[in-house]
């Protein structure tokens, strides 16, 4: 949770945290991004956490990243991460056209990562959207059964997975795209995490202002990272937020 003095606390993805640094990106869209945008070193921001669920992983899987405008920014924590325990990255990052691109350079020289770049209007990459990319890469393969990894959880590698071999799918992005990539997952039975975004005042679980319908769960503890089995349980995924007193 971060906090501008004066404005507003909001909810923020890291984008870096190498024990030296810690780095949010942003775009100056609202009163807190945008008085943030203007500050300078030795400016006071506060901040609380970290709060809620994570992105999880095996040691040497195949992940599947897929990134959709600021998303890229918490994707590219995961990818930094991942690397370091042996996984190997696809990396899908979107955005509306290519000057909205984030963290390009920055996965490209990460080991065992290869980037797949879609822009709405085509003006790098792929034109259309990386959920489109996605599926063209996953439908590259022909089923292959692959082998259990010792110590490997219960579905985390999966008999009849594509030749591309991609044990889990993690999405940060616009809804839109995440309930898209919900049901390419689904479909092909790739297990999947998506990071939920809705209005976080505390970022505790007491204010209850981030509850999702019907479950009654609580996106700043039992999220904003969600599993797709429980994501598609979530009547409100992809179809309508709350505003900041609760409605819809």
């Amino acid at each position: 949770m971060l906090w501008v003095p004066g404005v507003d606390e909001i909810p923020m993805s890291i984008a870096l945290d190498d024990g030296k640094k810690l780095q949010v990106t942003f775009f100056a869209v609202g009163d807190t991004t945008r008085k943030l945008a203007q500050l300078g070193k030795g400016d006071l921001v506060g901040i609380r956490g970290p709060f809620g669920t994570f992105y999880e992983w095996e040691h040497g899987e195949h992940l599947a990243l897929v990134a959709g405008g600021y998303g890229a920014a918490p994707m590219y924590f995961v990818a930094r991460e991942a690397v370091k325990d042996g996984c190997t990255l696809d990396v899908f990052v979107g955005a509306r056209s290519q000057e909205h691109l984030l963290y390009i350079s920055e996965f490209t020289k990460l080991p065992k990562t290869k980037v797949h770049v879609a822009t709405d209007d085509g003006s790098k990459g792929f034109k259309g959207y990386n959920v489109g990319v996605l599926q063209q890469f996953l439908a590259k393969g022909k089923s292959a059964p692959r082998p259990v990894r010792s110590g490997q959880r219960p579905g985390g590698l999966r008999s009849g997975s594509t030749a591309s071999a991609v044990d889990q799918i993690f999405a940060c992005g616009p809804e839109r795209m995440l309930v898209a990539i919900s049901e390419l997952s689904f479909r092909r039975k790739i297990p999947s995490q998506f990071s939920l975004e809705r209005y976080m005042k505390c970022g505790y679980g007491l204010c209850g202002n981030c509850v999702v319908d019907p479950l009654g769960i609580r996106l700043c503890t039992d999220g904003p990272v969600v599993k797709n089995e429980l994501c598609r349980k979530i009547a409100e995924f992809g179809k309508y937020h709350r505003d900041s007193l609760g409605k819809k």
